[in-house]
């Protein structure tokens, strides 16, 4: 298993989370944006800088990432392709993407962004919290418990 980060918008502490676990359950991370990051050293962390472009960066991911790997992003139509791949998705607020969600949850994406087309304010999602770190530290914890890893 490989855990594949939609990077540009990824909150700092929850990449800080994922290097942690990276090192300790020895699991790939791989961080793909459309610029340099800066990356600990670690033969399990590793960053992929891909050209600038409206989802570049998503192509080279669900281009990549295999059954069974996860993926970390906000981004709920990459979730829904590698959801298609048999891979997994994980929200850097801790939501964990399903086959028995992401339908709805793309349903109400496309309703925003047409409510937002249509000139309507919907506002932006709430500042990133304590709360949203903790809660995507538990759950990505459950899912490598589940993948049958241990510390």
């Amino acid at each position: 298993m490989q855990i594949w980060v939609d990077a540009d918008a990824c909150p700092g502490v929850t990449k800080e989370i994922l290097y942690r676990a990276a090192v300790r359950h020895s699991l790939s991370v791989i961080l793909v944006a459309n610029q340099w990051l800066r990356v600990p050293p670690s033969p399990f962390i590793r960053a992929v800088q891909v050209a600038k472009g409206f989802d570049v960066a998503d192509s080279h991911i669900v281009e990549q990432a295999a059954a069974g790997d996860l993926v970390i992003t906000a981004d709920i139509p990459l979730a829904a392709l590698v959801i298609e791949k048999q891979a997994y998705a994980l929200n850097p607020r801790g939501e964990l993407y399903s086959a028995e969600n992401i339908r709805q949850l793309l349903d109400l994406r496309n309703f925003m962004d047409a409510l937002r087309s249509s000139g309507v304010e919907t506002g932006g999602p709430p500042p990133f919290n304590h709360a949203d770190r903790q809660k995507f530290a538990n759950q990505l914890d459950r899912f490598i418990a589940r993948q049958g890893k241990s510390t």
